[in-house]
């Protein structure tokens, strides 16, 4: 089963969890609606589209709201360190959480007390903790965008905010500011950049790179790369192979935004709503059919 953990930027909203269920426009989850725009909410109603479509069982989640002062993340923090030992999730997704190097590792230490350790992938807070926290290669996947890889490539940078110059300059580098990340041990086991061109990378180098289908309005709609991190954990969750989910979920994502005909207005609960169509295109297309991910090395 999968489980995504993240926040919402609503101060009043309650520490909630339970299985997640998508309804037209919004994510149900312990008794409340909550709309599905960017973030959270996008990644697990992006989840929720690709197990439905699949045949399984919806996500497990985990949301507290949090407008980046860190009350919220902390009581999400504290739960999961205490009770985490007690599930048996397949895939942990950890999204938008305010940065805490203690509770972060108080969190993957429960992990990793675990009889059998689950796929742990991070996105955005919660990676940038891993980071902080000198624990990244504990992770499977990271998802970051180029800048959030340049501040996993600065080994000196102790918070994305003070990622050197010299580096934030380096965006058509993605291949070198990896290797940098990985020299200084400071990446997941594998690296789904998020981008123009999507690039997925391990230690030895660059495994596939996505970059069609294209569409140019897509760069202007804000949510697409937590649809991307929550299509590749539910691929996870299914028990699919890592490198193979990750490129996958960088085809589909496309496939999705280009199946919703957008302009730099539409919203990401329309492209979201493309999900199970570019994933019956995928699975149906030549390329997949004749191994379109054969060429992706795990």
């Amino acid at each position: 089963m999968l489980a995504i953990v993240g926040t919402v930027p609503d101060s009043k909203f309650p520490l909630t969890m339970g299985k997640v269920v998508l309804q037209g426009r919004s994510i149900w989850l312990g008794g409340r609606a909550v709309p599905v725009n960017r973030g959270t909410p996008a990644l697990l109603a992006a989840a929720c589209s690709v197990l439905e479509f699949l045949g399984h069982s919806g996500p497990f989640g985990y949301l507290v709201g949090d407008l980046g002062l860190g009350q919220g993340s902390r009581r999400l923090y504290w739960h999961l360190a205490e009770n985490l030992g007690s599930t048996q999730f397949h895939t942990i997704a950890f999204h938008y959480l305010q940065p805490d190097v203690d509770w972060h590792n108080r969190v993957l230490f429960a992990v990793e007390d675990l009889p059998r350790k689950p796929l742990l992938i991070a996105d955005a807070g919660f990676m940038y903790a891993a980071k902080m926290s000198g624990q990244a290669p504990s992770y499977d996947l990271f998802t970051p965008d180029v800048g959030e890889l340049a501040f996993l490539a600065d080994e000196a940078a102790p918070h994305p905010f003070y990622t050197r110059g010299f580096i934030l300059h380096e965006d058509n580098r993605v291949p070198e500011l990896a290797s940098r990340a990985y020299l200084h041990d400071n990446a997941a086991t594998y690296l789904l950049v998020k981008g123009a061109r999507d690039h997925l990378i391990d230690r030895r180098g660059v495994l596939a790179v996505v970059e069609e289908p294209s569409c140019e309005a897509m760069e202007a709609i804000g949510g697409t790369g937590d649809t991307l991190t929550g299509i590749v954990a539910a691929l996870c969750a299914t028990g699919m192979d890592l490198a193979k989910a990750a490129a996958l979920a960088a085809w589909v994502n496309r496939l999705a935004g280009c199946l919703s005909d957008p302009t730099p207005a539409t919203q990401i609960a329309e492209i979201i709503e493309q999900i199970p169509s570019a994933l019956a295109k995928a699975f149906q297309s030549p390329e997949f059919q004749e191994g379109y991910l054969n060429g992706v090395r795990s």
